[in-house]
């Protein structure tokens, strides 16, 4: 049978975000698969070098709109180990009460995207109904829904009174009942369990050497996270369990973030209950000195780290970010061969993607339609003035 290549995006019904996916299919048969990147670069690496330490809490907060305190959290711990800097307890505390909570509002995302790409649409309208106790909590506590602002360096910015604590509690418990709803019916309702038992299969094997992260990882039996691998903020102080699926398919990647979902309900109630007392936050000054450190995070997608050098300044010489969605790209092709092209929506949503997370410049193409490959010394060393173009285009 004839071989040939269809192209899904960048612009398609499936893809919320602009990315390109090349298949290379015999039939219905998925053979191969590209993922081409750079259609929503947004140069927020560049950019952070000319803006000072706060602002970049600013600005890496909106890498992503789901996962922000994934990426203020990140970065911030980063700083404050180049400060040499003690957040005081109860501060570290807060700051992993919103990381919790987040992770919730995240899966409960994914479980009603993937049950919409599974065509169950009254289990995507349920979890998204339910979402809205978890974002109304997160605004009890910060004031905003999506950028919730509440990281600084030295600790965070807000506490919390008697009052925020009982309601947070009551969100919590009712949220608990209905994800008991949701695991009974997503691993045993027919037709979801057999339009996501079997599918995107990423054994064990493949899922280490090809470095996945998150649950896309733990869902083919890999019992890695860095809350418990590399404790940071509160986690080396909560009782969690690693969760882990063993089938390796869209269907593991479910019952892993359901798993997930009841693990941070009970690190919600034990920080609440065991909150200790003190400050929230301690003065940090604007300058750092010279150094370089890697900050690691598990956000709800996986693994987030960020590399920060500075110079002495109070801006940083160099930031780069590696979202989890771009660990999880290799794999994600490993997932798509030997599949469906009809289920090509459905093993791309499993890994929870973010594509703006994961975007990369990294060709230019002149007037006469050469690529030419640029560096980062390249590029400095032709706009020396450490700002980029507000159209993210360098002509050659």
């Amino acid at each position: 049978m004839k071989r040939i290549k269809i192209p899904v995006g960048p612009q398609h019904p499936a893809l919320k975000e602009p990315i390109s996916l090349r298949m290379t299919i015999e039939g219905e048969v998925i053979k191969d698969a590209d993922i081409r990147l750079g259609y929503n670069h947004r140069g927020i690496e560049k950019l952070a070098e000319s803006k000072t330490y706060i602002q970049n809490l600013y600005l890496t907060e909106r890498i992503c709109g789901i996962c922000s305190h994934s990426h203020t959290t990140c970065f911030a711990q980063g700083v404050e180990a180049l400060l040499g800097l003690e957040v005081p307890k109860r501060g570290l505390y807060l700051r992993t009460l919103v990381a919790e909570l987040e992770r919730i509002h995240s899966h409960l995302l994914w479980f009603g995207i993937a049950a919409h790409e599974a065509g169950f649409d009254s289990l995507f309208m349920y979890t998204w109904r339910d979402r809205e106790v978890v974002m109304d909590i997160l605004e009890i506590i910060s004031g905003n829904r999506v950028h919730y602002a509440i990281n600084t360096i030295g600790g965070v910015r807000r506490d919390l009174d008697n009052s925020q604590k009982g309601r947070i509690l009551e969100g919590i418990e009712f949220l608990k009942k209905r994800t008991g709803y949701y695991t009974n019916l997503g691993t045993t309702e027919p037709t979801f369990v057999a339009r996501t038992a079997g599918i995107g299969l990423l054994p064990k094997e493949k899922a280490i050497s090809l470095c996945a992260v998150g649950p896309t990882l733990r869902a083919s039996g890999v019992p890695s996270d860095v809350r418990k691998d590399d404790p940071y903020a509160a986690y080396s102080e909560l009782p969690f369990d690693v969760c882990t699926a063993d089938t390796c398919d869209v269907l593991a990647r479910v019952v892993v973030r359901v798993k997930e979902l009841i693990e941070s309900y009970k690190m919600i109630e034990f920080i609440i209950k065991n909150l200790p007392s003190g400050d929230v936050k301690v003065k940090a000054p604007r300058r750092i000195k010279e150094g370089e450190v890697v900050s690691r995070y598990e956000a709800p997608r996986g693994e987030n780290i960020h590399y920060i050098k500075s110079n002495g300044t109070d801006k940083p010489e160099r930031l780069k970010v590696r979202a989890p969605t771009l660990g999880n790209y290799p794999a994600t092709i490993e997932m798509l061969k030997n599949g469906y092209v009809a289920d090509i929506p459905l093993i791309f949503a499993a890994i929870d993607p973010c594509i703006c997370c994961a975007e990369r410049f990294v060709e230019i193409t002149d007037s006469r339609g050469y690529r030419n490959i640029i560096t980062m010394n390249e590029i400095k060393r032709r706009y020396p003035s450490r700002h980029i173009n507000k159209d993210y285009i360098w002509p050659l």
